[in-house]
């Protein structure tokens, strides 16, 4: 069920298609399009593209399964309950097989992602 007014949004994960993106595979039930104030996505990572976001701050938090994440050069051993508070520009790629809720303040705007050459 999925009702939608100016008020309020009230959505179920079941209702939401899934879609790839440069992280894996992501479930959308809160976006840009329903506001700029905030999105919220549960992503299935196992290995991402190194990125950052010019405007938008992400928080991850670790929902189930292990792996790696990486900020700037240093790297995060992830685990289930593990959140993670990412600043606006800062590079950050994860790998492994993980499932994490990603919120992003302000919304996401796909053309805020620059996806960084690894050189490594």
């Amino acid at each position: 069920m999925s009702t939608t007014t100016k008020r309020y949004i009230v959505r179920h994960i079941d209702d939401v298609p899934g879609v790839p993106c440069p992280c894996g595979t992501s479930v959308r039930p809160l976006t840009r399009a329903d506001t700029e104030v905030a999105n919220l996505y549960v992503t299935h990572i196992q290995d991402s593209a190194k990125h950052y976001h010019e405007h938008s701050a992400e928080i991850y938090f670790i929902i189930e399964g292990s792996g790696t994440m990486e900020l700037d050069d240093e790297r995060f051993e992830l685990r289930p309950g593990l959140m993670l508070y990412i600043p606006a520009g800062v590079p950050h790629r994860g790998w492994g097989d993980f499932r994490t809720v990603i919120v992003g303040v302000p919304a996401l705007d796909p053309a805020d992602e620059v996806i960084v050459e690894d050189k490594g």
